[in-house]
């Protein structure tokens, strides 16, 4: 499969968010071409700062091969990783990121900083981005807009 392949299965995992009120945000890791963690993101369901959709791919994918260690593995997210997120990629070691969107509010993979691929740290990963950038961040877009429609027309009534 394409890396585009993978990030249409990644915007299944943030269709899942967006179905029940969560910003739609979709990750799956591959590992070997087999689909080994999946997450969306779920912190207004879980009250939880931390239920990012990658780290509950990369929780999901520990389990499955019962390691923390995540070598050779990919990452496909619908939107550009945060810092948290960015932490958890590198400590798994995650071989390569693909994101959809940008984030020009917490991007570390190359917006705001490439925390992924600075040598400081004792592990990089490959990072491409724009994979499907239209369509990720269409849905994005949508679903604020949407969001902001339900606000104003509570406060309306």
């Amino acid at each position: 499969m394409e890396p585009a392949d993978y990030m249409r299965i990644a915007m299944d995992e943030a269709k899942k968010a967006q179905a029940i009120g969560e910003v739609p945000i979709g990750a799956i890791v591959v590992k070997d071409g087999e689909i080994i963690g999946r997450g969306h993101n779920l912190r207004e369901t879980t009250q939880n700062a931390i239920t990012h959709a990658e780290i509950l791919a990369i929780q999901d994918a520990c389990k499955h091969v019962d390691s923390w260690r995540l070598s050779g593995a990919e990452l496909y997210v619908t939107l550009e990783p945060c810092p948290m997120c960015s932490g958890a990629i590198l400590l798994s070691r995650i071989e390569k990121v693909y994101y959809g969107a940008s984030d020009p509010k917490a991007g570390t993979a190359g917006t705001l900083m490439n925390l992924l691929q600075d040598d400081r740290f004792n592990h990089t990963c490959e990072v491409e981005k724009g994979i499907l950038v239209e369509e990720t961040g269409q849905m994005l877009t949508n679903f604020f807009r949407e969001l902001r429609k339900e606000r104003k027309a509570s406060q309306n009534k």
